[in-house]
């Protein structure tokens, strides 16, 4: 059961950069909404005041996701809140309900980010969600992200198990080393694993009754906290 939770939790992670929203050189190729559908649903500039560098905010309107459509104040259908950074919702959702994750579609699935994974403006014009802003990529911009899943399975003797798995994830900083599969700080501090290039996991809880798990299955030496690996 675990390796299907860690399964679950790095799919997830990945596509969700992808479909989340809205800006990085992670996800620029799956942005599918043509210049002249981004700039015809978009704020004029009027719209942001007279102050050119003014930042797009979701209640300006005209900000879109990747799949086009126009991002609003509370929770979608999907289950996204962008204005909140939250998602909450079954996993299929976080997909708009994708075939490939049907298998999964029961499981229950809560996110939560920062501005620096996934702001709720925009302000280098572009009208999407900034990603990283100011930094050229996550590397040091001080990202994270939180995945909280849960579900239930038939054992192999007939008896229902619930699970649910937890995790922490921090974009590592600037001077951090990489070194097999493990970020390192510069003083030597591990992280934690490596996980999407740029990010290391720094916690992770799961609890399986059916299979033996129970609690915080990994702890960063440096700790949980998510202000400790800005450089």
């Amino acid at each position: 059961m675990k390796q299907f939770a860690i399964l679950l939790s790095g799919l997830m992670i990945v596509a969700t950069l992808l479909l989340i929203g809205c800006k990085s050189e992670i996800d620029e190729s799956a942005y599918e909404v043509s210049n002249t559908e981004k700039f015809s649903s978009a704020p004029s500039k009027s719209s942001k005041g007279n102050n050119k560098n003014a930042c797009t905010t979701i209640q300006d309107g005209g900000l879109l996701t990747t799949t086009g459509d126009v991002i609003v104040p509370g929770y979608d259908d999907w289950g996204y809140n962008y204005q909140a950074r939250l998602f909450n919702g079954l996993y299929c959702d976080a997909y708009r309900d994708a075939a490939w994750c049907q298998d999964n579609k029961d499981v229950k699935l809560m996110m939560k980010w920062n501005d620096a994974w996934l702001s709720n403006k925009d302000c280098d014009d572009d009208y999407k969600l900034d990603r990283h802003f100011g930094f050229a990529s996550y590397i040091g911009s001080g990202a994270w992200l939180t995945n909280h899943m849960s579900g239930v399975y038939d054992g192999d003797d007939g008896q229902e198990c619930k699970w649910n798995y937890f995790t922490k994830i921090v974009a590592v900083p600037a001077n951090a080393i990489l070194a097999n599969g493990v970020w390192y700080a510069a003083d030597g501090t591990e992280i934690g694993p490596e996980i999407w290039g740029s990010f290391a996991t720094i916690q992770e809880v799961e609890n399986d009754p059916c299979a033996g798990l129970n609690g915080q299955q990994y702890l960063s030496p440096g700790g949980p906290g998510f202000g400790k690996f800005k450089p």
